[in-house]
């Protein structure tokens, strides 16, 4: 099965490989020239097209929760079965057929093929299409129709029944005291692989190359993550369905200072059926710290420009939120923070409640910070240095943020000014 990995950016074909171009980061979009007429194949997607002729295709990895009309979710007359994919192809008769991914098991009686529907995302809103022919891991389409496109089947009577292909992914969170996991179990989707790399990478999370394999599960069930004595686990784990930019469900392993390898194991909850186990060796924690980022002094840098963050914060929602996942707040505090209502006392509880935490939270929070506000990102990706500028225009003080970064061919403070406030 497909399993997303940013390494393997490019397709397959007989007289080599075609390497894939992403062309905006915020928006997922990739492009691809095929040169030649022939077959082509996205490894780490499953994407798979038959050209023509010389072709350039853009594909874009879409959410089906900001798609998929509201009243059918809440009705649950759908079951997504796959990624959602935008493309459109120029010229656009240069495509004879798409192999669409999609995570439906046919092990066993279970599946009907003629449950299998495209979804094509139109201005007059969803249509829906047949495909020419389903295979396992994917479904063909042919006499095409760009669009937003992705499969679905008819949730009534088949959504606890269906067998699902999965993925269980292991996180490696770096920590002095104890090293910690997140393990997650979701359907074998590339898109929200993606999406759960760039949200643990976010906190530091890298992602081990263990086994993933696991055996065919279905949508609602419960599974219990258990290892060796000596590791600490919330176990319980639920399969279910959410979009790439979803907070999906994890179970946390601590391992302490890990020694020796340790053994992982998930078993089904109610039958006690083994369906994944893994060994995660030393080895394995090393690597994943090499390929980590070089840490930073984010702690440091809280601290230092207290006063600047407590005026120039802005929408804490999403920063709540992250810091919430993390476990740097709880909801209580949460709430705290979103009663202040005045968007200083906001800033101002939020700090004083991160700061009177370890450093690692602070270290979280300005990760989120950096994340969501553009104003506090550097070009060059290596820590930035926030400076305050101030004057005085009628009454209103003028504060203007600007960033440098620490290393660079002049040390003479060259700021560049990113944004500015105006206060009373």
């Amino acid at each position: 099965m497909w399993s997303w990995d940013s390494n393997n950016n490019y397709f397959q074909r007989s007289g080599g490989n075609v390497d894939v171009e992403l062309t905006d980061k915020s928006l997922n979009r990739y492009s691809v020239h095929f040169p030649t007429a022939g077959w082509y194949l996205w490894p780490a997607t499953g994407l798979g097209f038959g050209v023509r002729e010389a072709v350039t295709v853009t594909i874009s990895f879409e959410s089906w929760g900001q798609h998929l009309d509201l009243d059918l979710q809440q009705d649950e007359r759908w079951m997504v079965a796959g990624p959602l994919f935008d493309i459109t192809a120029e010229p656009g008769g240069g495509i004879a057929k798409i192999h669409l991914p999609h995570f439906i098991s046919f092990q066993g009686d279970e599946v009907d093929i003629s449950w299998f529907q495209v979804a094509h995302f139109k201005d007059e809103g969803m249509v829906l299409e047949q495909p020419t022919q389903v295979e396992p891991f994917y479904a063909i389409l042919e006499n095409l129709s760009f669009s937003l496109m992705g499969i679905l089947l008819p949730a009534s009577g088949t959504r606890l029944l269906v067998p699902i292909t999965s993925t269980t992914l292991i996180y490696y969170h770096p920590h002095p005291e104890a090293i910690k996991f997140h393990v997650y179990l979701i359907p074998s989707d590339c898109t929200i692989t993606k999406g759960k790399d760039g949200q643990e990478d976010r906190f530091h999370g890298v992602r081990l190359q263990t086994s993933s394999q696991v055996k065919p599960l279905n949508f609602g069930s419960c599974y219990v993550v258990s290892g060796c004595a000596h590791l600490e686990i919330v176990p319980k784990l639920k399969l279910s369905y959410r979009s790439p930019g979803e907070i999906q469900p994890f179970s946390k392993v601590y391992a302490g200072k890990m020694k020796k390898l340790i053994q992982l194991k998930i078993t089904d909850k109610r039958f006690g059926n083994l369906v994944w186990e893994s060994l995660v060796k030393p080895v394995d924690v090393q690597l994943g710290a090499a390929s980590a980022p070089p840490a930073f002094s984010g702690a440091a840098l809280v601290k230092e420009h207290h006063r600047q963050l407590q005026a120039r914060m802005g929408d804490l929602g999403g920063v709540l939120d992250d810091l919430q996942d993390s476990e740097v707040l709880t909801e209580n505090e949460k709430e705290l923070v979103e009663q202040a209502q005045i968007w200083q006392r906001m800033n101002t509880t939020l700090l004083r409640m991160v700061e009177n935490k370890v450093d690692q939270a602070l270290e979280l929070l300005y990760r989120s910070l950096k994340e969501r506000d553009p104003y506090l990102q550097s070009s060059c990706g290596d820590p930035i240095k926030m400076k305050v500028r101030s004057h005085f225009l009628k009454g209103y003080r003028i504060v203007a943020l600007a960033i440098k970064a620490p290393h660079g061919p002049s040390s003479h403070g060259n700021f560049q000014t990113l944004g500015s406030c105006m206060l009373k």
